[in-house]
C-alpha cells in the first residue's frame, strides 16, 4: 500500500477490524518511512454476473429487471415487497454461487420455482409471459401441473 503522504511502499498494519456494516475490513496503517497513519478498506470484488440471452446477446445481470417482472406478476396479490426482495436475493445468490455466465432461461426457471411457493396466481402470471402462453389451454395445462404437484406426496 502506497503512503498517501510520502508515497513510500513500506507500511505496517496497526489495527484491523470489520467495518460497521461488516462488508469490509478496516485497517489502520502506519508508514515505516514517515510515520503517517492512514486507513484502508478491504472489500470483496465480485465478478459481474453476465446473462446470456436466447438471441446470443450478453448483458450484465439486472436485479431491478427481475424484481420488476415479479412485481408485475404479483400486482394486486397478497405478496409483500419483502417476499419479492427475498425471492430476488435467493435467485441472485444461487446464480452467483454457480459463477460465470448464466442463461436467461435459467433465471426464469429459478424465479418460477420460488414464485410458486410465494403465490400461485403470481406464478401463473409470470409463467404466462416467461413460457409465452398463446391461449387459455396453456393456462389450463399449467394449472393442471400445479394441482398435480400440489397433491403429490411430500409436496
Amino acid at each position: 500500500m502506497r503512503c498517501p503522504a510520502c508515497s513510500a511502499l513500506d507500511d505496517k498494519v496497526v489495527d484491523s477490524r470489520a467495518s460497521d456494516d461488516g462488508s469490509a475490513i478496516r485497517r489502520r496503517r502506519e508508514c515505516a518511512t514517515c510515520g503517517h497513519r492512514f486507513t484502508t478498506f478491504e472489500r470483496v470484488d465480485e465478478a459481474p454476473l453476465v446473462v446470456l440471452k436466447t438471441t446470443g446477446e450478453r448483458q450484465p445481470f439486472d436485479r431491478d429487471k427481475l424484481v420488476a417482472g415479479v412485481v408485475a406478476a404479483a400486482k394486486n396479490r397478497p405478496v409483500t415487497r419483502e417476499q419479492i426482495d427475498a425471492l430476488a436475493t435467493g435467485v441472485e445468490d444461487s446464480l452467483r454461487r454457480r459463477g460465470g455466465d448464466v442463461e436467461s432461461t435459467r433465471i426464469g426457471l429459478a424465479v418460477l420455482e420460488r414464485l410458486r411457493e410465494v403465490d400461485e396466481v403470481a406464478y401463473l402470471r409470470f409463467a404466462s409471459v416467461y413460457k409465452d402462453f398463446t391461449g387459455v389451454d396453456d393456462f389450463a395445462d399449467e394449472v393442471r401441473l400445479l394441482l398435480k404437484e400440489e397433491h403429490q406426496p411430500g409436496a
